[in-house]
């Protein structure tokens, strides 16, 4: 039996009516709800014979390159010529796969429907309308407007400030801007000033503050990004040594732990150059002098700064800025510097601590392998350089001082310590040993020693991860080239494992630093009390001179 069906083109498009194909009954709806029977009808249609025909026309039509054109199979089982097609199979080539509609049946666009052609050319793909997707805005050129319940307070604290002050507020008055609205520092205040008094009228006004402040989003800024466009300059990226000495200078003005220094002003500059070298020691991890945002943030300087403004006691603030610290660092410069030109030279170098280094590593100290000299004269060391080896050499457990010592020990600098460096160093321990009458130790001994201590990837060498790895690192160095600190750890001083159970939150230097403050005092003491006593007067009055 022949199944005789009619294809209507509606709007173009050719349909095909379920309700015609000679099959079991089915409903118009039953066909809406369960699409599976109307592709189970679809399916069925594709094998009958006339269907076989008019596909098989159609891919000769455009095997041939004849224009795409519908055909209806009539009553007697002939094809006619019906409503022509926009073509959608190009001249040449594989033709383009039909799109799937949301349904999956070619039998979901029905009659009447209105969709016609699209842009494309093609009926068979329907184009639905673009849709813009709205993106908040992420870019702000003055950084991120704060929240307007957050400005809405800083506004009134600065109508507070700044109340009864029309022509605007004194750089003193100006201190507590700085400290309660910016929550900056309050040794930060005459530099902020004069960055917002451009005109250098000595004078802020609550407009000009608000525009800096405010209006520029300066109040959303992190505090480390803050101070770094405080201090760097203009023209700048990063920052360098020059430009914490206003801020250093206004600390010693204000800060009540260093009144005693306003009558010195000689040792007040040497406190903040070493504050400032300390920082860039720490902090300064390229070891260019250009201290960058990232770096910055990334070290702990923004809390030192604050522990020191809320903190009365300076002693206290152990990161950067204790006095005690700098007196201990410039005093054992001046043990050492006996002549007083504020140079030192290896001889002086090697009288450190009791002479507790070896003449090779003081050596390639001064080959300046590890890090160049600032000092302009030729082997000799200033007090710049003199600031960067103390901190290594008392401080072996910080990154700095590994990088620093590794340095030293690599001699073909090729990034890792072999034993055979690693013995050149030791061999002046182990004869140092001999001298003293002590037992000694075979370096096959202390390097079963070391690797059994740092547990390195690689036996046959260490790499500097190997020892940042490892809390006992700095002893490694100890061994090689400190024999005061070497015999320390050999004998396991009961002293310092006190010391390091009682504060365990203290770092070497910390320690070291109390001790020699400690004894350098009392020192000082018992020069005091010969000078008070009638022993002075007996030694001029035998002098010879």
């Amino acid at each position: 039996m022949v199944v005789v069906m009619d294809v209507e083109v509606v709007n173009g498009i050719a349909s095909l009516d379920p309700d015609l194909l000679q099959l079991p009954e089915f409903s118009p709806s039953q066909l809406k709800e369960n699409l599976q029977i109307a592709d189970h009808l679809y399916s069925q249609w594709l094998t009958l014979p006339d269907t076989v025909k008019l596909v098989k026309s159609f891919i000769d039509d455009a095997k041939a390159g004849l224009p795409f054109s519908t055909a209806v199979v009539s009553n007697n089982g002939s094809a006619t010529a019906s409503n022509s097609l926009p073509s959608i199979f190009p001249a040449a080539g594989t033709p383009p796969l039909s799109p799937r509609s949301i349904s999956g049946s070619p039998r979901s666009a029905r009659r009447g429907s209105g969709v016609g052609p699209s842009n494309l050319g093609s009926p068979l793909k329907l184009i639905s309308e673009p849709f813009m997707e709205v993106i908040p805005q992420f870019y702000f050129q003055h950084g991120r407007p704060p929240p307007n319940d957050l400005k809405d307070k800083c506004l009134s604290r600065i109508n507070q400030l700044f109340f009864g002050h029309d022509t605007g507020l004194h750089i003193e008055e100006f201190r507590s801007v700085t400290k309660e609205v910016c929550k900056l520092p309050s040794f930060f205040s005459s530099l902020l000033f004069r960055k917002i008094d451009k005109d250098s009228s000595g004078f802020v006004t609550r407009g000009s503050f608000i525009d800096y402040w405010i209006n520029r989003n300066r109040m959303s800024m992190d505090i480390a990004a803050h101070i770094f466009n405080i201090l760097k300059q203009p023209d700048h990226k990063y920052l360098v040594q020059e430009d914490f000495k206003p801020v250093l200078r206004e600390m010693l003005t204000i800060h009540p732990g260093l009144e005693f220094l306003h009558n010195t002003p000689e040792f007040q500059d040497r406190y903040a150059e070493t504050v400032i070298y300390r920082i860039f020691y720490y902090i300064n991890k390229s070891g260019n002098g250009h201290l960058t945002l990232r770096e910055l943030k990334r070290g702990n300087l923004i809390a030192a700064m604050q522990h020191a403004d809320d903190e009365e006691d300076i002693n206290k603030v152990l990161r950067y800025f204790s006095y005690e610290h700098f007196y201990v660092i410039y005093c054992k410069f001046w043990e050492l510097d006996t002549d007083h030109d504020f140079l030192i030279d290896k001889e002086n170098l090697i009288r450190y601590s009791n002479h507790a280094l070896t003449y090779r590593i003081v050596e390639r100290i001064f080959s300046q392998v590890p890090r160049q000299f600032t000092s302009m004269v030729e082997g000799k060391m200033c007090y710049e350089d003199f600031v960067y080896f103390i901190l290594a050499e008392e401080d072996k457990s910080s990154e700095p001082s590994l990088e620093f010592w590794f340095r030293c020990i690599d001699l073909d600098g090729n990034g890792i310590l072999t034993p055979n460096e690693m013995q050149f160093f030791y061999e002046e321990q182990l004869h140092r040993m001999e001298c003293m009458a002590q037992e000694p130790v075979l370096f096959e001994d202390v390097l079963c020693q070391i690797v059994d201590m740092i547990a390195p990837e690689n036996e046959s060498y260490l790499i500097l991860r190997d020892l940042k790895a490892c809390k006992l690192s700095g002893n490694v160095f100890n061994i090689l080239f400190n024999l005061n600190k070497f015999m320390a750890f050999e004998t396991r001083d009961p002293f310092l494992i006190r010391q390091e159970r009682e504060n365990p939150t203290l770092t070497e230097w910390d320690r070291f630093a109390h001790r020699e403050y400690v004894r350098l005092s009392m020192e000082e003491d018992g020069e005091d009390a010969s000078i008070g006593s009638g022993d002075v007067w007996d030694e001029s009055v035998e002098a010879p001179f």
